[in-house]
């Protein structure tokens, strides 16, 4: 880096209202094509889709060196910002000086070319520097900074919550455990079960699955929280949809209903397409060209409509009525797939969808019994193109209740003494929600694949990198 005058980003030259007589950038060559008496390098630095167009004369001292600069190499370029006389860009560098930083051999696996996701998966320590994965991740980085604003906006305290945990919240039981107990001789109980009480913890514990039950208690104090971090499930599931580690956002609410909890969850989805909509569109553009060519009508339709409500009961029986040939089945008590989801949303309301009231046989302990005693005051709310991106409920804020509904999922209340005191030391109705960081990507990006979106995927067999 030279001495003499701060680096200015590609973007920020791009952006420049004026000529720079003197302007310092570096990055990584993309391209390099040859004319008779100078060079055309195309700079790119991360930080925006579009290069930098450099041209490199043949009176510069080491134009020899220049002229064998490959796709990939890094470079750091001193000259002068001029107006280009190119189609497609507004200023070029005159370069006065290149230094090469860093060569590329020809083993360079992103050569001007096409490259497949699956292709791209393989090289996730390259994929970034490619068009589409600059845009995902730079789209990646704006998405969780408007998710912050979003909350600080509205008066909500940001808490952490613990990675390693003693609960398991969802009562699924796919979790990570965490121990330091040595695997080839590990302390044993008088009946021969491995002993958690000399482990490090002196208990069982696990990577979180959610981050909930600690961010209410956090609501039963400060009012309104949202904890926004990664969570892991140890799920063997092979899907466009799932990964073992993702990020996610939850808010909690203290003397909120499931009503408030609702208007929240299409307030932050809306929310979140006009941020992006209004400070990402060079990347939504690319991703409506070359990934999705519906892409920008749909996010445009998802914020100018309302979201329709609809019971579960209700979403039963119209798809019971459809006449459509589902994968899966389709009756009371039974889960939603992804396709009832998407019939839902795509084929007959034509819109986002929150879907409210489930069977409290196939939610959690700790959604709030509603008053038929069949029901519990759970929502989804359900998006064209994905399916479920939210998913929330008012919780059981009635000890007795509480303590009923933890039988019933055969958990053991002693276990959550802690949870419990929340109901005897001034309960209130409180709700909240859980909204999938990478899920709400995938909808905003149409990249249909989870593992395009993280950085470094951890799924089923594989945790390179």
């Amino acid at each position: 880096m030279s001495d003499t005058f701060s680096p200015i980003s590609v973007k920020d030259a791009l952006r420049s209202s004026a000529p720079i007589a003197r302007i310092l950038v570096q990055g990584w060559v993309r391209t390099r094509r040859d004319a008779k008496d100078f060079s055309f390098i195309e700079l790119n630095d991360g930080s925006c889709l579009r290069n930098l167009q450099i041209i490199a004369k043949n009176l510069l001292a080491n134009y020899a060196e220049v002229q064998r600069l490959t796709t990939g190499a890094s470079i750091i370029v001193e000259g002068e910002l001029v107006a280009s006389q190119g189609k497609g860009q507004s200023w070029e560098v005159v370069a006065e000086k290149i230094d090469i930083v860093g060569l590329a051999d020809d083993s360079y696996p992103l050569q001007k070319k096409g490259h497949t996701p699956e292709f791209l998966r393989e090289i996730a320590h390259l994929r970034p520097r490619s068009n589409l994965f600059g845009c995902v991740f730079r789209v990646r980085s704006r998405l969780a900074f408007a998710i912050h604003k979003f909350f600080q906006e509205r008066g909500f305290v940001y808490v952490h919550t613990p990675i390693i945990t003693g609960s398991d919240c969802e009562g699924a039981g796919e979790l990570f455990r965490v121990t330091a107990i040595d695997a080839k001789n590990p302390p044993r109980t008088k009946n021969g079960e491995i002993d958690y009480t000399k482990d490090f913890f002196a208990r069982q514990t696990y990577l979180t699955v959610s981050g909930q039950l600690e961010v209410e208690a956090f609501a039963l104090s400060l009012s309104k929280v949202y904890t926004f971090g990664p969570t892991f499930r140890a799920e063997n599931s092979n899907t466009s949809r799932h990964a073992n580690e993702f990020w996610m956002i939850e808010p909690e609410m203290a003397f909120c209903d499931l009503n408030g909890n609702m208007d929240l969850a299409e307030e932050i989805v809306k929310y979140l397409i006009v941020d992006l909509r209004e400070n990402c569109p060079e990347e939504l553009g690319l991703f409506a060209k070359f990934v999705d060519k519906e892409l920008l009508a749909r996010l445009d339709f998802v914020v100018e409509r309302a979201f329709q409500r609809v019971s579960y009961i209700e979403a039963i029986e119209l798809l019971k009525k459809s006449g459509e040939r589902f994968e899966f089945p389709v009756e009371y008590g039974l889960n939603l797939q992804s396709e009832h989801e998407r019939w839902l949303t795509e084929r007959h309301f034509k819109c986002p969808v929150t879907v409210f009231n489930y069977p409290k046989e196939i939610k959690p302990f700790y959604m709030r019994l509603n008053d038929d005693n069949k029901t519990v005051t759970a929502m989804d709310l359900l998006v064209p193109g994905i399916g479920e991106i939210v998913g929330g409920s008012q919780r059981e804020e009635r000890l007795e209740v509480l303590e009923t509904n933890m039988r019933r999922h055969k958990m053991d209340p002693a276990d959550y003494k802690w949870y419990l005191d929340l109901r005897r030391y001034g309960t209130v109705p409180h709700s909240g929600f859980g909204l999938g960081f990478e899920r709400m990507l995938m909808f905003l990006t149409g990249v249909s694949n989870i593992r395009d979106v993280i950085p470094f995927a951890r799924t089923p067999g594989s945790a390179e990198f």
